[in-house]
C-alpha cells in the first residue's frame, strides 16, 4: 500500500515506534526514523526492515526541523517522539516540566508545519498522543495531560491550515500500551486494567495498524480528528 512513499518516523526506535517502522516498511514504504537515547535498539531496527536510523533529539526545535527539513518532501510524518514525568506538580522541576513540553508539544508542531512545506498534496501527518489527553483518573499526571491535551488544537487547527491541499492531520490516542516504558507485568497493571473494558495492555502492532489506516488512501477524509485505541480506558 505504501509503496514509493517517503516517510519519517520521529522517535522510531522502541516501543510504538518501532511497530509503526515495520509497519509501513513492510507495507512498501521507504522510512527514515530518529532515535535518541537507544542507538543500539535503533541500529538492530534499521537492519531488520531496511529502514534508515538517524539521530535527533526532540527536545531541541531546531534539530527537529532540520532533520524533517533534510529528509526532503514527505508522503507521511509520524510524530512518536515523547517523554513523560509524574508526581506532585507542587514538587516536579520546572526544566523537566519545560523539556516534556519540548518534545510532546513544540517538536510535533515544529515538525509538522515544516513537513507540510514541502509536502505533496494528499499527504499525511499523525501525531502518537495519549487517552490521557482526553481522561486523567490519576494524580500526579497533570503536566503530562497538558501536553497530550494540546496536540488536540493543533491537530484541528492545522487541519484548517493543511485542509486546502489535501493534507491530512490526525492523533492517535493510546491507552495502556505493552512497551518497555509501560509493561503489562508492570507494578500498575491491576490499576490500570481496574479502568479498562478489555483487560489487557494493548500490542504496539495495533497501535501501527491505525495509523497505517490513518496514512492510507481510505482516509483521505479524515482530519483533525482523535482516534482513541485505549480498550475503553476512557469510556
Amino acid at each position: 500500500m505504501f509503496q514509493g512513499k517517503r516517510v519519517l518516523v520521529l522517535g522510531g526506535s522502541r516501543g510504538i515506534g518501532a511497530a509503526i517502522v515495520r509497519r509501513l516498511a513492510n507495507d512498501g514504504a521507504k522510512v527514515i526514523f530518529t532515535y535518541a537515547g537507544s542507538p543500539e535498539a535503533a541500529k538492530t531496527l534499521a537492519d531488520d526492515t531496511g529502514t534508515t536510523a538517524v539521530h535527533t533529539d526532540s527536545a531541541d526545535r531546531d534539530a527537529v526541523i532540520d532533520r524533517v527539513r533534510e529528509s526532503g518532501p514527505l508522503d507521511i510524518l509520524v510524530v512518536n517522539a515523547g517523554f513523560a514525568i509524574f508526581g506532585d506538580a507542587l514538587e516536579q522541576d520546572p526544566d523537566e516540566v519545560d523539556r516534556m513540553l519540548s518534545v510532546n508539544v513544540h517538536a510535533p508542531y515544529h515538525a509538522s508545519v515544516e513537513a507540510a512545506r514541502q509536502m505533496p498534496e494528499g499527504g499525511r501527518i499523525i501525531v502518537i498522543g495519549s487517552v490521557n489527553g482526553d481522561r486523567m483518573p490519576l494524580p500526579g499526571m497533570a503536566s503530562y495531560a497538558l501536553s497530550k491535551s494540546a496536540l488536540q488544537g493543533m491537530a484541528r487547527g492545522l487541519a484548517r491550515d493543511f485542509g486546502p491541499r489535501g493534507i491530512t492531520i490526525n492523533v492517535v490516542q493510546p491507552g495502556p500500551i505493552d512497551t518497555d516504558a509501560n509493561p503489562e507485568d508492570g507494578p500498575m497493571r491491576d490499576l490500570m486494567h481496574s479502568f479498562l473494558a478489555i483487560k489487557r495492555h494493548g500490542r504496539p502492532e495495533e497501535v501501527a495498524g491505525m495509523v497505517a489506516w490513518l496514512a492510507g488512501p481510505e482516509a483521505g477524509f479524515v482530519t483533525g480528528a482523535m482516534h482513541t485505541i485505549d480498550g475503553a480506558f476512557g469510556a
